[in-house]
């Protein structure tokens, strides 16, 4: 039950970067989360890859969902598993704290499903 708690709520992160990267682009909100300039995420270019990347965060979201109807813990071991790989890159080439920020809920899931 807690590993379904905790992928529900990684999904829920999931349709929450959508939010702001699709919806709210060039939002104070989307600005200070991801610790940029409003007016750079108006440059039409950032815009639109923002716009990009939120669909794929849904579909993240959705892929959990998913998962947790499919018999077996592979498929949300392995998406946990890939956010947590995305979140250590982001880690590594924009802000540390995206490593707890966006892979912390996975890192939890992946000890519960150990357990």
């Amino acid at each position: 039950m807690i590993t379904k708690i905790l992928a529900v709520l990684t999904a829920f992160e999931f349709v929450f970067i959508f939010y702001l990267e699709t919806l709210k682009t060039d939002s104070e909100k989307t600005a200070s989360t991801f610790g940029m300039e409003v007016s750079a995420l108006k440059n039409p270019n950032m815009n639109v890859a923002m716009k990009n990347q939120g669909v794929y965060n849904l579909g993240i979201a959705v892929l959990i969902v998913v998962s947790l109807f499919v018999p077996g813990k592979i498929m949300l071991a392995s998406l946990m598993t890939y956010i947590v790989f995305v979140a250590a890159y982001g880690a590594m080439t924009v802000n540390k704290s995206i490593l707890l920020k966006q892979g912390g809920l996975a890192i939890l899931t992946l000890i519960s499903l150990l357990f």
